[in-house]
């Protein structure tokens, strides 16, 4: 009699977790299709036209889709051995979140931020899709960042002092009369000019002004690559770096920089 509920959990968690079996993916495959659908009902959702007319089938849909991804949750609670684990896990705060701010709703007025959390639930294809080894390769990054942060910090100080600058200047050169009511003002259109984004609400009229808008243009062109730069040169000292520690020695040739889980040494070719 005591081992049958621990049976039936197995069974289950194999269902939830596995993909492996029939039942477990189709059961992915049915929380793929609910995750999407639940989102793009969201998205269509906050057109006024289709809010207008279809509204009232969708919040329904919407209450069916939440019916399921609680369920889920519950289940999810009830395999797992380790439940404060789950419920603090990164998944296990975006099933929560994805859900209890709905019930919520009920008693609490959360808006138009009520949509967005609902949105979330996205996160929880990377476990489905079983993407959770590639995450992992994202450390990489987060070094060559550390590593480069130095040099961005530099160069973000020294882009600063130009919208800064500029921005005061255009201040004084075009005035209110030309849109530029105040320095603030002025630096906004200062970071839109030298990102080379440009949405034109706010333009220079006089010569001057134009003359120190194209230098700012050119300026900015230049400094696109920058921080690009920085993080791929990191980049690839890391991967480098990683490749060369990951690697077995050759018994031929002695060479060590390998790749990761290489059979075979990439100067002389001798099984590693």
């Amino acid at each position: 009699m005591d081992t049958y509920p621990k049976d039936w959990k197995q069974k289950l968690n194999q269902i939830i977790n596995g993909i492996d079996t029939p039942l477990g993916r189709a059961f992915d495959i049915a929380l793929i299709c609910s995750i999407l659908i639940s989102c793009f009902l969201i998205i269509i959702d906050s057109i006024a036209e289709i809010h207008a007319t279809l509204g009232g089938t969708i919040l329904l849909l919407q209450n069916f889709f939440l019916l399921i991804f609680t369920i889920e949750y519950c289940l999810r609670l009830i395999v797992t051995t380790k439940k404060r684990d789950y419920l603090f896990s990164f998944y296990g705060i975006v099933d929560f979140i994805a859900i209890a701010p709905i019930y919520l709703s009920f008693f609490i007025s959360f808006g138009s931020f009520l949509p967005i959390i609902r949105i979330l639930r996205l996160f929880r294809l990377f476990s489905v899709f079983k993407m959770g080894r590639y995450i992992d390769e994202s450390g990489a990054l987060l070094k060559a960042l550390r590593a480069s942060k130095t040099k961005i910090s530099v160069f973000l100080f020294t882009l600063l002092f130009i919208i800064i600058i500029v921005g005061a200047l255009m201040y004084v050169i075009e005035g209110p009369e030309h849109g530029f009511v105040s320095i603030p003002e002025s630096m906004y259109w200062a970071i839109v000019t030298i990102s080379t984004v440009g949405y034109g609400d706010i333009s220079p009229q006089t010569e001057l002004g134009k003359f120190l808008a194209s230098a700012l243009m050119l300026v900015g062109y230049g400094i696109i690559a920058v921080p690009t730069g920085i993080i791929t040169s990191e980049l690839s000292y890391v991967s480098h770096k990683k490749e060369a520690r990951s690697g077995q020695s050759c018994p031929i040739c002695g060479h060590s920089k390998h790749a990761k889980g290489s059979q075979y040494c990439n100067q002389c070719g001798k099984k590693l």
